[in-house]
């Protein structure tokens, strides 16, 4: 995966890792998504999201795509079905998700990177209702956090900003200062509206990016210095 700055030209010129500015930058807060970023649930996820299409005579192959990042009851509403009830449908598509976390499993490295932050310096932003967030946390052995921004927690869901920006204030900070780590596009649309700097986690990609904010493959490539000051990402 490819992240780049412009050159004079306009072109994108590759950086190394650790030539990003993420890592000259310190934060007071880092903000995670859930899936995609600290864990992956896409064949979970597909399952059922599958199952609910063909019932509904939607084509499974174009629409699985549209439905990452997103919160369950703005996919549906998204396609305009006529007599679906959108919340009635995502609150099956919810129960259906938490009964099946197989194959849910973190992001190589998360856990044990998330363990090593400060309690009041990190939280999850998630389109997950909590109950499933926490069904495939604990599923992918991932900690719970302090601070978790979940579907309920917000009346638009990403790609408004108002979930990072809510988390920012619960954490006691400014969006501007956090780092957040997405991989979704809607979820990047979210942070960039929020003011947020990106770390794009790029571990269930299948097609490289090509992006001016940092790339990550996982999280045993890096490391974090905490002192005084706040957060600091280094590249092991």
């Amino acid at each position: 995966m490819l992240h780049c700055r412009a050159n004079p030209s306009g072109r994108c010129e590759v950086l190394s890792l650790s030539d990003h500015p993420v890592f000259n930058s310190t934060y007071r807060a880092f903000l995670f998504d859930m899936d995609g970023t600290v864990l992956t649930s896409i064949a979970a996820a597909e399952r059922v999201w599958t199952t609910w299409a063909m019932r509904h005579g939607v084509d499974v192959e174009s629409f699985l795509p549209t439905i990452h990042g997103a919160r369950a009851i703005d996919t549906i509403r998204r396609l305009g079905l006529p007599g679906v009830d959108a919340e009635a449908e995502a609150a099956w598509i919810t129960e259906a998700e938490i009964d099946d976390v197989d194959g849910v499993f973190e992001v190589a490295g998360a856990a044990k990177f998330l363990r090593s932050l400060p309690a009041r310096q990190w939280a999850i932003v998630t389109s997950a209702p909590r109950e499933l967030a926490l069904r495939r946390m604990a599923a992918a052995g991932i900690p719970e956090p302090e601070v978790m921004v979940t579907a309920e927690d917000v009346t638009v869901g990403k790609p408004d900003p108002a979930g990072y920006r809510l988390a920012a204030r619960r954490l006691g900070v400014e969006p501007g200062q956090c780092l957040v780590f997405e991989d979704a596009t809607v979820g990047i649309l979210a942070a960039e509206a929020a003011g947020a700097d990106l770390m794009i986690v790029t571990a269930t990609h299948e097609q490289p990016i090509e992006t001016l904010h940092g790339t990550l493959v996982d999280y045993d490539l890096v490391r974090v210095q905490v002192d005084a000051a706040g957060l600091r990402l280094h590249a092991d």
